[in-house]
């Protein structure tokens, strides 16, 4: 019979091998590394000290990551009521144009704009897709959402990227 593992060991695993992708999975909702890391580190810490109660600690994973989109909707939900209550201010001035490093860089940065043009849930669904390449069932466990609607969400995401997307690859093929 194997030994259950103590609160500890066990959320110091799932740090070592999940950590990296949930900050990303984050990234992709909050917009902010720094943020992101904020996130999921209070996953973590929450999932610790409610180790005990967990009924499955398999499911542990699958825990963390709606957690992880729970609390970045939150951060999201706090970002409109600051805006909303911010005091009018100038805006800040446009950094100066840097060269892109690469292709591949100024593509990643095309994608992550059009991501944040679509609605949260289609944003979601994409990022836990094609980012963490969770199978429908593995999202809708995490949305709290049916199958179906993440095929529909998906399917609109993914229309609505290609539309996005179309002008700047056709702007990046020419010479």
């Amino acid at each position: 019979m194997p030994v259950p593992w103590d609160s500890d060991a066990a959320v110091e695993q799932l740090y070592a091998a999940h950590w990296r992708q949930l900050v990303r999975l984050s990234v992709l909702l909050v917009r902010d590394v720094g943020t992101a890391e904020e996130v999921v580190q209070d996953a973590f810490v929450a999932m610790h000290g409610r180790w005990s109660r967990l009924r499955d600690p398999d499911l542990a994973l699958g825990y963390l990551r709606q957690a992880v989109v729970n609390r970045s909707r939150s951060v999201l939900r706090h970002r409109a009521v600051v805006a909303r209550h911010a005091a009018a201010a100038p805006a800040p001035p446009a950094e100066p144009g840097t060269d892109r490093a690469s292709v591949d860089s100024a593509r990643r940065t095309a994608v992550l704009e059009a991501m944040r043009e679509l609605p949260e849930r289609q944003r979601e669904v994409l990022a836990l897709r094609y980012y963490l390449d969770l199978s429908e069932a593995e999202i809708a466990d995490a949305l709290g959402i049916s199958r179906g609607a993440v095929k529909s969400h998906a399917s609109r995401g993914a229309a609505t990227l290609r539309t996005l997307l179309d002008p700047y690859w056709l702007q990046e093929d020419r010479p």
